[in-house]
């Protein structure tokens, strides 16, 4: 999701995919061995439990042949607010929000289909950064309410997502569905996810050269459809953009989780949780948008504007100066791109989320083998 407007950027390049053989164990993959119906449909639901906020996704999938990639019919999709990890000392609360999502999750899956149907939950940064102990009451909690589920839930059902597999499932979701996994294409997109507690940036690695002068620990591989992929991935936990404002703003003094900045608007008071604390700030909301396509200059005009003086936009948003400022830094300071690039702004494509869930459900069936 991307900064604010839980946007994931699309940075279209032309990157070529390397061809080759993977090794999927088919026999995982109850829709073709054992298709939930005659129609070779099957189901999955997969939790998203990220630091702003937890999601479900509810897909539904047809496969017709082992050697060709899913169709994926639809999406249901619901979301609640705060995340798990803000009720890490009440972890009973959160089993009561995982309960709420799961009654969308039955009625979007068939009466008969519920018992094949995987039932998965991945936290991601907000999980990270807590403390183990809190961390693993709460996945406990999660595995009770799975239990109680009609859904079939797998050993590994719940668990913390890596940040490096949460790049690499957010690139397959992108490139899943805007087409560029075809056997005969030759172009990917690339991706960087800004969430509330990490960023990641994956790519495809597209030269030998580049390959012999990256660590060795951002090269990921793994197998899917039949071809090999060779992706960048980092991931910087602490760089999100809500632990980037804790960051700003504690650098000028935090009394009782009240924040007191000059980065923030005056005569608004509002609430947002992050890392299982509850911070009282200058007016904080969240807009809808469709996303777009930028450059990078239009983050760093827009933010000289918005930080330049008072702006409307600054009463529906307090964070709006401090949020573009640190964007503009990270694309230009961190990631190095220049002024000039072209990136995509995008929160759904064909009507789906841009999340790396969508990525997981696919892996949960077909192995990626992701190493």
């Amino acid at each position: 999701m991307f900064a604010l407007f839980l946007w994931t950027l699309v940075v279209v390049t032309c990157l070529r995919q390397v061809n080759g053989h993977d090794g999927m164990d088919f026999s995982v993959l109850p829709s073709l061995s054992r298709p939930a119906n005659s129609s070779h449909v099957f189901y999955s639901v997969m939790f998203d439990a990220g630091s702003t906020g937890t999601r479900v996704h509810i897909y539904t999938f047809t496969h017709t042949h082992p050697d060709e990639m899913p169709v994926l019919e639809k999406e249901a999709f619901d979301s609640v607010k705060p995340g798990l990890s803000a009720y890490a000392d009440t972890p009973e609360i959160a089993g009561e929000t995982l309960r709420e999502l799961l009654r969308v999750a039955v009625r979007a899956v068939p009466p008969d289909d519920r018992k094949r149907t995987p039932v998965i939950l991945r936290a991601t940064a907000g999980f990270r950064l807590l403390p183990p102990s809190k961390a693993q009451a709460l996945l406990q909690q999660v595995r009770d309410v799975f239990a109680e589920s009609p859904f079939h839930a797998p050993a590994d059902s719940v668990g913390i997502m890596d940040g490096t597999n949460e790049g690499v499932l957010a690139w397959v979701t992108v490139n899943f569905l805007t087409g560029q996994l075809q056997s005969n294409t030759q172009t990917t997109a690339g991706i960087l996810d800004l969430g509330g507690g990490s960023t990641q940036i994956t790519f495809l690695v597209k030269s030998t050269k580049a390959l012999e002068s990256t660590d060795p620990d951002d090269i990921t591989r793994f197998h899917m459809f039949n071809s090999t992929y060779q992706l960048y991935t980092h991931s910087y936990l602490g760089n999100g953009i809500k632990a980037a404002r804790l960051s700003a703003l504690s650098s000028e003094g935090l009394e009782r989780n009240v924040f007191r900045s000059s980065c923030l608007p005056l005569k608004s008071t509002e609430e947002f949780s992050f890392g299982g604390f509850t911070y009282h700030v200058s007016g904080i909301t969240e807009d809808e948008v469709k996303g777009g396509v930028v450059k990078i200059r239009d983050f760093k005009r827009r933010a000289k504007e918005l930080c330049s003086g008072p702006s409307e936009l600054n009463h529906v948003n307090a964070f709006l100066c401090m949020d573009l400022t640190y964007i503009t830094c990270l694309l230009v300071d961190g990631f190095g791109f220049k002024d000039s690039t072209v990136l995509k702004l995008t929160r759904k494509v064909n009507d789906v989320e841009t999340s790396w869930a969508l990525g997981a459900a696919i892996d949960h069936f077909y192995k990626f083998k992701i190493h």
